[in-house]
């Protein structure tokens, strides 16, 4: 062993003893609130719900642009009523970003804090490999920094009699210090994982009260706890202490290696509900399953905390469409189901069950022509759509 190695060998073990005091700390916060410990924010004064825009990188602007202009004919009524206002978020691109060297620069992190919701384009992350400056995600920044634990993803194909619904845990596992590994030299790298109690439990309980309030009869807790035994073996354990206050809820635990087989399984994939699963495993499980629905261009996400929610494409920002000139040709559905959350999240279900019903009709008429190659449909037809029948 060499004196360098050695040298990052001492400096690996502190840096560790840091992050497990973080970590813990962290988990304690956690848990505080959750026992009602923390006195919880004030409620802010009785005003228009406002709606942040941040449009985000690459087809972000295309995406974005056509689906406020849905929103503004959808809402025009509460927006002309002052019941909504629309918040246009600044400077959040990733060419001022990697000015400024900073993930979300403090100005973007204080409009979107002014917000109750926003509507969040795909963003771009660099890293040292492709040129850029070696950047955390900003999606993974904002859920660790507004503490938005809850990612939720539904998939529906009611022709194939899917309707499922995934929480995936969002401020832990792989994601929460992946950015944080350690060398030794240049033999060996790294890299670290995290599961607490708190963290866990409020996830499962997130899931298990969705079930309930929406009539669903069965949890499927997803983990590799065979292998990962004090991470996933903890969060599996965790999930079904939890369960255990929904003794009306069916509760059953897959690994994430089966269960990937299991979407792709005609005979039983109609069979699940709702998902609980780490952060790692939830971000590959909910794109596999975005695919059987027609691709990662027509699902949405939300990433819910106790104060704080992002709504958002779980698409990337598709710099090749940039790059190739053909940025139009993106498909807005995953941006637009999005909206359909945020409104429900809002207290508008109407409206979101309205452009919800005109996404689907769009995609059922144009769907199989967002391809977004040469000759495809354009973000511009899809919408058109979406405003003649929402």
């Amino acid at each position: 062993m060499t004196e360098q190695v050695r040298k990052d060998l001492e400096s690996a073990v502190e840096r560790f003893r840091e992050m497990l005091i973080e970590q813990y700390e962290r988990n304690e916060r956690i848990e505080k609130e959750a026992s009602g410990a923390v006195a919880s924010e004030e409620a802010s004064a009785k005003g228009p719900v406002r709606i942040g825009f941040a449009e985000g990188d690459g087809i972000g602007p295309i995406i974005m642009k056509e689906t406020i202009d849905v929103l503004t004919e959808l809402l025009a009524d509460e927006l002309e009523a002052g019941t909504v206002e629309f918040v246009t978020i600044d400077g959040f691109k990733i060419e001022r970003r990697l000015e400024l060297g900073e993930t979300v620069p403090a100005d973007v992190l204080e409009q979107m804090l002014a917000c109750d919701v926003i509507l969040k384009g795909p963003t771009t992350t660099p890293n040292a490999a492709s040129g850029g400056k070696n950047l955390e995600s900003a999606n993974v920044f904002l859920r660790k920094k507004l503490d938005l634990f809850a990612n939720v993803r539904p998939v529906c194909v009611p022709e194939e009699g899917i309707d499922w619904t995934f929480f995936r845990e969002n401020t832990e596992g792989e994601y929460a210090l992946g950015s944080r590994g350690v060398r030794l030299g240049d033999e060996m790298a790294v890299d670290f994982k995290v599961t607490t109690r708190g963290g866990s439990e409020r996830i499962a309980r997130a899931a298990y009260e969705f079930a309930r309030v929406n009539g669903k009869k069965r949890v499927s807790i997803v983990t590799k706890a065979n292998i990962m035994k004090k991470t996933d073996g903890d969060f599996q354990s965790i999930c079904l202490k939890v369960a255990e206050e929904y003794p009306e809820i069916e509760t059953d635990c897959w690994f994430v290696d089966i269960m990937a087989a299991n979407l792709v399984n005609t005979d039983i994939r109609s069979q699940f509900e709702v998902f609980v699963l780490p952060n790692l495993y939830g971000d590959i499980i909910t794109d596999e399953a975005a695919q059987i629905q027609g691709g990662v261009g027509t699902a949405g996400s939300a990433n819910i905390g106790s104060r704080h929610a992002i709504f958002e494409a779980i698409h990337g920002s598709a710099p090749r469409m940039v790059e190739e000139g053909i940025a139009d040709l993106a498909n807005p559905a995953s941006l637009m189901t999005a909206a359909v959350m945020m409104l429900r999240h809002i207290g508008l279900t109407d409206k979101a069950n309205s452009l919800e019903a005109a996404v689907a009709k769009a995609d059922e008429e144009l769907g199989a022509k967002m391809t977004g190659l040469p000759g495809g449909a354009s973000c511009k037809e899809f919408a058109n759509i979406v405003r003649a029948y929402k």
